[in-house]
This record gives structure tokens, C-alpha cells and sequence, in this order.
């Protein structure tokens, strides 16, 4: 048994921004949706998956938008992104796929609470996303990323050869370095070679020796960035926190909620008449209710 989580935010964008653009019958951009519908059929007859759930951010802010005034908003969304936001849950809905829709937390915590709340109970949990604060997640050797376009999957052993560290440090190393996509600086110098190599050796923020001279080897400007971590640390502390994936999203579902049973055949007809998505009809590989 397989269960395979999606990163619908990130499908969604991808599927907006390098899929055609197209109208439904009432004249509502749709191409973000379409796209985002063939792809998941593509993978649920590709991939083996026995069990499958997407996430999407239903609303861009979350909790950690409380935590600090700078962290990524919906600001500057394109207004025909935003708006097939809903129908791509619909779209998961109709092709069968549970959907776990986030407003006080973010689709990565949910995923992450999936693979951590469902991990004994399948042989494999498959994240699809290609997203770099997901790798914390790859610790556990039955938990894999894996990148769609690149048809790739990812663990531990990727993680530390892309970041130079183990999975369990990722939150640190992001908070580090920064994050410009969620809207948190990092610390002043600290860039990735000298985080990964401080981090490969104290692999936690609050481990690494606020004085240079007890770090026991030569980073270059070390004696700085041992200042600055020591002037910044409660800065630190908070950009590790909000890179910190939860594992407590309440997901209500049990394994065999997630079970997908093929792609109900009334439902995904209506969706697709409605929204003018004829040609994705011949392209599920399973009905419900069908051998």
C-alpha cells in the first residue's frame, strides 16, 4: 500500500502558469484546473498509488503569519489564480481524492502530519513537491518527495547531498539562510556553505557555540557569524519555528478514508460538462464501482 500526498498549492500554480489558458462555457479561466485534473489522473495511472489525499492553502495567510509580520500573504496573486483555488478542491473531489483544505495551518503541514499520522500503516508515503522545507520530512526511510517533473523521488540521502545536512536540520538551516519565497531573511552572512557545514557538525541552532572558539573548526568569517547568531538569536529561533513543519493539522480521516476507489463516474461527468472539460473524460484508468 501506497498513500500519496499532493501539494495541490503548488500544483495548482504550476498547472496556471504552464498550462494553455482556457474558458469554461460560462467564460471562467480554467486552465489552472484542467491542468491540475490531468495530471493527478496521469499520476493515480502511473504511480501505483493505493491511497491518496491533496492539500490547498484555502487561504494564503496562517498561523505563522501571527507569529511574524513579514511571512508570505496572498498580496499579489493573480485574481484568476486565486479564484480557481476552490474549483481545483472540487477537481480533486470529483476525480475521487480526498482534500484537506487549510486555513489556520498551511497545505506543508498538513502533508507533513499525514506522512507522520499514516507512516505504519502503508509500506510507503510518496509527498509530491518539489518544495525544499518539505525535506525535513525524509528522515524516516518510508518517506519520499518526489518531483513530478523531473520524475525523481527524493530521501535522505538527496537531502544531504543538495543542503549538506541531515533532514532533521533543514528548519535550521532554513532559518539560517533565509527564505525569500515565505518572507523570512535568515541571519546577515550566514549563507549555505557555512550553515551546512556548522550544522553538519552542531546539526541544531541552539547547539551551535556562541563563541567562535569553541566551534573546533575554521569557517570562513566565523568569528562574525558566531556574533551575529549570538546578536540574532531569538531572530533565529523564531525563522526556525516558522519553518518548523507541524505534525498536529487535525486530520480526521483514517487510512482507509484515503483509500481511492477509482474516479466516481456521475460525479467527474457533471464536473467536466460544467466546466468544459470533455476531453479529460477518457481518461480515467478506474470507475468506482468498477473492476
Amino acid at each position: 500500500m501506497e498513500l500519496h500526498v499532493i501539494d495541490g498549492t503548488y500544483e495548482l500554480f504550476r498547472s496556471f502558469y504552464g498550462a494553455p489558458k482556457r474558458r469554461s462555457p460560462s467564460g471562467r479561466e480554467v486552465g489552472g484546473t484542467y491542468g491540475i485534473t490531468a495530471a493527478t489522473l496521469g499520476m493515480l495511472a502511473e504511480s501505483g498509488a493505493t491511497h491518496v489525499a491533496a492539500a490547498f492553502d484555502s487561504v494564503i495567510e496562517s498561523w505563522r503569519n501571527d507569529r511574524y509580520a513579514g511571512y508570505k500573504t496572498g498580496v499579489g496573486i493573480d485574481p484568476e489564480l486565486w479564484d480557481q483555488f476552490p474549483l481545483a478542491e472540487r477537481a480533486m473531489e470529483a476525480i475521487g481524492v480526498t482534500v484537506w483544505a487549510m486555513y489556520e495551518f498551511e497545505t506543508d503541514d498538513a502533508l507533513a502530519t499525514a506522512a507522520a499520522k499514516y507512516v505504519d500503516d502503508v509500506d510507503r508515503v510518496v509527498v509530491h513537491t518539489p518544495d525544499k522545507d518539505m525535506a525535513q520530512l525524509y528522515g524516516h526511510p518510508k518517506v519520499l518527495g518526489y518531483r513530478r517533473r523531473e520524475r525523481e523521488f527524493f530521501d535522505e540521502a538527496d537531502v544531504i547531498e543538495k543542503f549538506g545536512v541531515t533532514p532533521a536540520s533543514i528548519p535550521d538551516y532554513l532559518a539560517l539562510v533565509g527564505d525569500s519565497a515565505d518572507g523570512y531573511p535568515g541571519l546577515a552572512g550566514w549563507g549555505a556553505k557555512s550553515s551546512s557545514t556548522v550544522l553538519a557538525k552542531f546539526g541544531h541552532i541552539e547547539d551551535i557555540p556562541l563563541d567562535y572558539e569553541q566551534w573546533g573548526m575554521t569557517v570562513r568569517g566565523g568569528a562574525k557569524l558566531a556574533a551575529t547568531l549570538a546578536d540574532h538569536m531569538e531572530d533565529a529561533l523564531l525563522f526556525k519555528e516558522l519553518a518548523t513543519l507541524r505534525r498536529d493539522v487535525p486530520l480526521t480521516e483514517t487510512i482507509e478514508d484515503l483509500y481511492w476507489r477509482g474516479v466516481p463516474r456521475t460525479k467527474f461527468e457533471a464536473f467536466c460538462d460544467e466546466f468544459g472539460f470533455t476531453q479529460l473524460l477518457s481518461r480515467p484508468h478506474k470507475w468506482e464501482g468498477e473492476d
